[in-house]
């Protein structure tokens, strides 16, 4: 089985050092249960959330598997007064990732994307590698070179 997925594909090809992680055969389902299969700290495990305006304008969100994305707080980072959660039978079409496998990389457009400040605790964060049961390590750092991004504080308890 080819445990590469086109997340590390596009890593590799740009050459951004990365670790990876596979859980794929594993009853995890939330974030908290990812962290917790991986061993590693839920404040360093982020998940990848797709919203919609009232003007049609998609947007990336980027925090971690502990907390919500606070939707007004979102909206203004991105200068909207609103925005809500795509619903999920959009997400594949759109981005090209199914729920519980979106990556901020490699979607299928390239949308404004928002990183939690909290990331910034860390040197490095884990995320989605594109397909549930795959995860990525990847420096702050080197993320912004695939995936260029604000940061703001955009989330909740």
């Amino acid at each position: 089985m080819d445990c590469k997925t086109n997340v590390m594909r596009l890593l590799d090809q740009k050459k951004i050092s990365y670790d990876d992680y596979c859980y794929a055969d594993t009853d995890a389902i939330s974030g908290i249960d990812v962290a917790e299969v991986l061993g590693q700290n839920p404040a360093r495990v982020f998940k990848t959330l797709v919203t919609v305006s009232k003007t049609g304008q998609h947007y990336v969100f980027v925090i971690s598997v502990q907390k919500e994305l606070d939707l007004k707080r979102a909206a203004a980072s991105v200068g909207e007064k609103s925005v809500r959660m795509l619903p999920a039978k959009e997400l594949l079409p759109l981005t090209g990732y199914v729920h519980g496998g979106c990556s901020p990389i490699g979607m299928k457009k390239n949308f404004l994307t928002v990183l939690d400040v909290s990331a910034q605790a860390f040197e490095s964060i884990i995320f989605s590698a594109g397909k549930v049961g795959y995860q990525v390590e990847l420096a702050l750092a080197d993320l912004a070179k695939v995936v260029p991004h604000k940061l703001a504080a955009i989330s909740m308890e």
